[in-house]
């Protein structure tokens, strides 16, 4: 059974002056993307800024948005790490603050092999009874987790049940729709991408654009899971110059201020991570505009 169907937004975290969670901005996030259509909430993934978090204030911020949320739409907690120890008590500890799934980055910087992806996510996945989404980004990580691999790992591993498919690779989704088949659900993990995914049988999203523009997002994957792929292919295609200023900087950057900008008051990325520059706020701001989120 799928963890859901639709559009999860990839949720930023507010931060006040000071670098502490904003947790009164993280309340009014939630409810605008529930009020907004979004079907999931991905709280501290790469656009919540996990890896700039510490343990305590990772799992707090995943109480939180249990919390907050109150069971109306599944929250899904990033857990990941290239370390398989910390990510199988990261996992567990999710579980017992009440997460409905986890979502799973590739390990970074090892750079291990398919056996070793394998094991790592068996290892972790066999510590939890929370369904798991791996998280395929190898722009982040240097990592790519192949088709093979990723079929192997949902046919031996039951609560391994979806991936969220950030390679960019259109061949490779559909490899791997025609591997795993219905024992994968595949969710687009690119903003750009989640028609010509969802036509290779993917459900839905992991995303960015969803912080500023829930309903639309939705939107578009609905229509495309009701076959309405003409209107969904309008819809990505007029949200492409968005989505194109959402990532002209390195993602949190340009969605947190694009949040601002929407008086959302999530503050300034933490180091290493920077504040927009001023030309690039100019054309994002134009943008939100344009499509009508501003």
């Amino acid at each position: 059974m799928s963890i859901f169907k639709g559009s999860g937004v990839a949720l930023a975290t507010p931060m006040k002056e000071n670098g502490e969670i904003n947790y009164d901005s993280m309340a009014k996030l939630i409810e605008a993307q529930i009020k907004g259509g979004t079907d999931a909430l991905i709280v501290c993934g790469t656009s919540g800024e996990a890896p700039t978090l510490d343990d305590p204030e990772h799992l707090d911020a995943i109480r939180f948005a249990v919390e907050q949320t109150k069971g109306r739409i599944p929250v899904i907690a990033g857990t990941g790490s290239n370390n398989t120890a910390h990510a199988v008590m990261m996992s567990e500890e999710s579980e017992k603050l009440g997460a409905d799934g986890l979502l799973l980055v590739t390990p970074y910087y090892n750079k291990a092999t398919q056996d070793g992806l394998y094991v790592h996510y068996r290892k972790i996945a066999s510590a939890t009874k929370l369904p798991c989404i791996v998280y395929n980004v190898p722009s982040r990580t240097g990592t790519n987790i192949l088709p093979e691999t990723l079929a192997r790992l949902a046919k031996d591993q039951k609560n391994i049940v979806a991936v969220k498919e950030a390679s960019g690779n259109i061949s490779q989704v559909a490899k791997l729709s025609a591997l795993a088949g219905e024992s994968l659900d595949i969710y687009s993990g690119n903003d750009d991408q989640i028609v010509p995914v969802c036509s290779l049988g993917g459900i839905g999203v992991i995303s960015v654009l969803a912080n500023v523009a829930p309903g639309e997002t939705h939107d578009m994957v609905m229509m495309c899971l009701e076959g309405r792929y003409e209107e969904a292919k309008k819809l990505q295609l007029k949200a492409l110059p968005l989505v194109e200023q959402l990532f002209i900087e390195v993602n949190p950057i340009p969605v947190k201020a694009a949040l601002n900008m929407q008086g959302f008051n999530v503050g300034s990325p933490r180091l290493p991570l920077t504040e927009m520059t001023v030309l690039h706020k100019e054309s994002l701001r134009q943008a939100m505009v344009d499509f009508g989120c501003l």
